[in-house]
């Protein structure tokens, strides 16, 4: 498991050059976290284990450019051995620039892999035009990942969502499917045969826009299904930044209440037996007191350090 890096975490230092002036610091700060929180996603969650070879999905936007960037930092300091590849998928956009993320991993020296597929002719035949294109491109898209993560012997698929694409599929499915369901940091395909992981659920979009500046990423845009402003994706991205601006610090305890989850004080009969609930005369310390009042305060954050840069 992953406790090599946990076990490990004080020896793991990456020392800021002096002299650095006040943007360079702040620069430093911002790696410097961006390292610390995808190090403790991959401890909290056994993301990555020694002898691991993690296909590293690679789109051309700045999520995953910043994935691959920070994953290969800590690649080089881990206290356990692991090997990546970069995978890109060409999926035959008209105007698609294909030389840019060959000529970019080359010069980053990463192993890499570009798989050609025409899956936007058929998006385009079966999807109506105006119509919605993402979900059909994204069942495409997944399968043949799956097949190309066999293909090359990967252990580990990485996916490069973050913080706030998870807050957003969590209120996508309480929105429009009746459901609370999240995105997993860590799950088996729907095939059983692959193990994905995103190793950026902790980072914030925010600090990812930052670090996309800092590296002057060549970013390559969607143009397979345009802006598309009326997804809902975007639009229940455009209230959670609106909540973030109004009340700093909401989004910190949404996405923290997803990791404390009491289904005794939910509804699901599937996962807490209601209708089996008899009084035991012994006081129980996570019974409701139904008549108090309720007091509500922040909860603190986790603190493992899993990557110290000074």
């Amino acid at each position: 498991m992953s406790t090599a890096f946990k076990k490990n975490a004080d020896s793991i230092t990456i020392a800021a050059p002096k002299g650095l002036s006040t943007i360079e610091r702040e620069e430093h700060k911002l790696e410097k976290r961006l390292c610390r929180e995808v190090g403790r996603a991959i401890v909290d969650f056994n993301m990555i284990e020694e002898g691991d070879k993690v296909m590293v999905c690679v789109s051309g936007g700045k999520d995953s450019y910043a994935m691959l960037d920070i994953l290969l930092k800590l690649q080089k300091r881990a206290p356990i051995n692991f090997d990546l590849i970069a995978v890109n998928l060409d999926q035959k956009q008209p105007g698609f620039p294909d030389h840019i993320l060959p000529q970019y991993l080359e010069k980053l020296g990463v192993p890499f892999h570009i798989e050609t597929q025409d899956t936007y002719s058929i998006v385009k035949r079966v999807i109506p035009e105006g119509k919605t294109m993402c979900s059909l491109c994204s069942r495409l898209r997944r399968g043949i990942l799956y097949r190309v993560a066999g293909e090359l012997g990967a252990t580990k698929i990485a996916l490069g969502h973050h913080r706030d694409d998870m807050l957003q599929t969590f209120f996508l499915n309480m929105f429009f499917a009746s459901r609370l369901k999240g995105m997993p940091p860590k799950l088996v395909s729907d095939t059983g045969k692959h193990v994905v992981i995103r190793p950026m659920a902790y980072v914030t979009e925010k600090d990812l826009i930052k670090w996309a500046q800092v590296r002057d990423f060549p970013i390559i845009p969607c143009t397979l299904c345009g802006s598309q402003q009326n997804l809902q994706r975007v639009q229940v991205g455009n209230m959670l930044r609106e909540w973030d601006k109004k009340f700093p610090g909401r989004l910190e305890n949404m996405f923290t209440s997803l990791q404390n989850v009491v289904p005794s004080h939910l509804m699901d009969g599937k996962q807490h037996d209601f209708k089996g609930i008899r009084s035991t005369g012994m006081p129980d310390p996570d019974g409701d007191k139904a008549f108090d009042e309720e007091e509500f305060s922040a909860p603190e954050r986790p603190g493992l350090a899993v990557v110290t840069l000074q």
